[in-house]
């Protein structure tokens, strides 16, 4: 029978992939601007490249089954991405559209045929030597044309150290798990450098602009100018390298990634150098005033144009641009003839050097200052620019869905999203029964307008895995996950086997940490906040809202399976998170004991009680100590790793406790924003600080004086702006047995909580 075309194409990418697998190099010459090629021989091409990419992946997430799997490529589906996944002449044969399907549908069988699990936080590879039958073919096909990942955030509370060898990792698991449009903002300096250099301004002239890399989301939103620099030129250069790594290994596997557009922002030099262009002020939180350029300025589209223009120089492109004008900034005027010719400009910008531009926004602006965004606000800003050429990112979909707010946005494509995590806090915490259904009943809406896709917009990663799984099991289907046995099979893929103790924490967690609530986010510990007697202070809510006492069931339960899981490095991750997450909630019962010791002025008691909770925190860094992922030295060497002089590794490393801590300045309002319960942390900031509190207040209660509160909270400011300016070294290896540190927790800790609990 004479092969259909699409038979010849899979047969001829298969060929392909068996010289890759057998060790041959196989060259797929360059397509140069002269070349004319048939459509068939560019989908040959390209799937080529999609090969060599995707079975580079398998060889690194399965390296020594990779031979086990075959990949072949198949046309969409209507239009829509498709993986199959079935056996053949004792193969597992992944098919695909491109390089993510494939992956997904490695994925899928990693998952539902070998009980495997790939995450942040523990990695189980449960495969045999002779990999399990796929009895019959599986086919899956997405219903979501695009499915997003990222937040201007996480590439600061997650990413901002991040070399290559994390990112190869993380994009793996982009691909995996569907991720075809990731927002892609590294090395964005560099645009800006050669830029703003081609309009006269200098490196020096510069210095004031460009931020630390701490710093770089809020510089690129416009929010802040300079903070934490100034910017070394080795940082720009190693990561524009960096971008291009990255940007070419998501467009191996067939991703769509986002780049920035010009927002308005310009340097402060910039009015010295054009006096004539039209500049407004703004500022954010505690941080001086940025200069915009105004969108009426004919500069604007001008520069805008040099963007685009640079970008694609040095970059490729997609298509797709990012820009945000008024991220968490009040807009000068409300006037919608106004706000429609700023979204005009900024479209027109983009569109002048692309004509395929598309601009991806954040919706976040409409949440964030609803009281400004009304309808005719929102529809001056959206209305400017073409349907097709705009998609909007709905970006905390399982909390603030604004697109039932806005008609679906008045027509626009837009995009569902959980936002889940804020500022990276440390606390079990997601809304599992809406992110499991709430994606199937937005798609299946009668007024959900143009929506076109999924996505995860958290402001930080690397934790609570179980909620981004679950999410980005929405990704190849159309209808509602039944959590009950999701969440079983979950516990086997993530454990290696069965437990009905391990099944029964999990139960009490559903509907405990990962309920819904009507807060904006996990609690935090109070110890991580600064020292006071309220339950709540800048920054650190603690409020629960579920018993904290069943939370200890499923300590109780989770302990209980130590013996037959304690091999599993989730089993290992999850049961130091559990024990933290009570340590943390009890640390609260604690200090509203002392606070009612001062204040029945018992001087014995008080300082048993603080004392108490030293010794409270001191355990909590020796639990932490155990798991890589809590620790506070990884994230200040991994910053110090990037510096090329001792100078620039003192400032990288100063950028990474600033954030964590006070933010920016000793007065900034966001300290404590990104506050994290990190062995190193613990012991090296958050306790002295306690210690130092707990010293004073003794103090004055010897002396029969009143404690002032203010007069300690300032003189504290200035100990942490030390801390932060400080170089002692914290370990970045882990130190301590997972199990056994967190069963001597369970033994000391669990009654006495209990009681605790009870006595309240």
């Amino acid at each position: 029978m004479k092969p259909t075309r699409k038979h010849s194409l899979q047969r001829t990418v298969g060929a392909l992939l068996l010289f890759m697998l057998l060790g041959t190099s196989c060259a797929v010459p360059k397509k140069t601007a002269t070349t004319a090629e048939s459509p068939a021989a560019t989908a040959v091409a390209r799937s080529a490249a999609n090969a060599e990419a995707v079975y580079g992946l398998i060889k690194r997430v399965v390296p020594t089954h990779a031979r086990h799997f075959t990949v072949e490529f198949i046309p969409k589906e209507a239009g829509k991405d498709v993986y199959e996944v079935e056996s053949r002449d004792g193969k597992i044969v992944l098919r695909g559209n491109n390089g993510i399907s494939v992956a997904s549908a490695l994925n899928h069988y990693l998952k539902y045929y070998t009980n495997s699990s790939i995450t942040w936080n523990g990695f189980n590879l449960n495969l045999s030597d002779t990999l399990p039958v796929v009895a019959q073919k599986v086919r899956h096909v997405s219903p979501y044309k695009y499915r997003y990942y990222l937040n201007y955030c996480t590439y600061n509370y997650t990413m901002s150290w991040w070399d290559w060898d994390r990112w190869q990792w993380e994009i793996d698991w982009m691909a995996m798990n569907g991720i075809n449009m990731p927002l892609s903002i590294t090395g964005q300096n560099a645009i800006h450098r050669r830029v703003y250099n081609s309009m006269g301004l200098t490196d020096k002239d510069l210095e004031s602009f460009f931020s630390g890399p701490a710093y770089f989301s809020w510089f690129w939103m416009g929010n802040l100018d300079g903070w934490g620099g100034p910017l070394p030129v080795s940082w720009m250069e190693s990561h524009e390298a960096l971008q291009k790594q990255i940007l070419e290994r998501q467009r191996g596997l067939g991703m769509t990634p986002i780049l920035p557009a010009f927002t308005g922002h310009v340097p402060p030099a910039f009015k010295e150098k054009f006096p004539q262009a039209n500049l407004k002020k703004t500022n954010w939180v505690s941080f001086p005033d940025v200069h915009l350029l105004d969108p009426d300025d004919p500069m604007f589209v001008e520069i805008g144009k040099k963007f685009i223009e640079e970008t694609i120089a040095t970059y490729g492109t997609d298509h797709l641009y990012t820009s945000d004008t008024f991220n968490e900034n009040r807009p000068p005027s409300d006037d919608s003839v106004f706000l429609n010719n700023v979204s005009q400009k900024v479209y027109q910008s983009m569109a002048a050097a692309d004509p395929e531009a598309v601009w991806v926004m954040q919706g976040w602006l409409f949440h964030f200052s609803r009281d400004f965004w009304k309808p005719r606000q929102i529809q001056a800003m959206l209305h400017a620019v073409p349907d097709d050429k705009m998609i909007i990112l709905d970006l905390w979909s399982e909390k603030n869905p604004m697109w039932l707010k806005t008609n679906a946005y008045y027509g626009k494509p837009w995009i569902w999203n959980m936002l889940h995590n804020f500022g990276g806090n440390v606390n079990m915490y997601g809304l599992m029964d809406r992110v499991a259904t709430w994606p199937s009943e937005a798609l299946h809406h009668p007024e959900k307008g143009k929506m076109i896709g999924i996505g995860l917009t958290p402001e930080a990663i690397e934790q609570n895995p179980v909620v981004y799984e679950l999410m980005m099991e929405n990704a190849w289907r159309e209808t509602p996950i039944e959590l009950e046995s999701w969440l079983e099979g979950y516990t086997k893929r993530r454990y290696g086997r069965e437990n009905a103790s391990a099944s029964k924490a999990w139960e009490i967690l559903r509907r405990t940490v990962y309920a819904d609530t009507l807060t904006s986010g996990g609690p935090e510990s109070i110890i991580v906040g600064r020292p006071t007697f309220n339950k709540n202070t800048g920054g650190v809510t603690t409020t629960l809202t579920y018993e904290p006492l069943e939370l200890v069931k499923a300590w109780d339960h989770l302990i209980a399976a130590s013996e037959e899981l304690q091999n599993s490095e989730g089993y290992r991750f999850d049961l130091v998170d559990l024990t933290r997450q009570v340590m943390a909630n009890y640390a609260t019962v604690k200090q509203q004991q002392f606070a009612q010791d001062f204040k029945n002025k018992d001087l014995a008691a008080f300082k048993l009680h603080s004392a108490e909770f030293i010794s409270l925190i001191d355990d909590m860094d020796k639990l932490l100590a155990t798991q890589k992922d809590f620790l506070l030295g990884r994230w200040l060497n991994a910053a110090k790793a990037w510096g090329t002089t001792d100078e620039e590794k003192k400032l990288y490393e100063k950028n990474a406790r600033n954030l964590l801590t006070l933010w920016g300045n000793k007065d900034n309002k966001l300290s404590e924003y990104a506050n994290r319960q990190w062995s190193g942390l613990l012991n090296g900031y958050y306790k002295p600080r306690w210690q130092q509190y707990f010293d004073y207040v003794v103090s004055q209660m010897e002396k029969g004086q009143e404690v002032d509160q203010k007069g300690f909270t300032e003189k504290i400011k200035n100990w942490e702006w030390q801390w932060v300016n400080s170089h002692e070294s914290y370990r970045d290896k882990t130190e301590g047995d997972a199990v056994v540190v967190a069963s001597g927790m369970y033994r000391k800790y669990n009654q006495r909580i209990k009681n605790g609990y009870r006595a309240q």
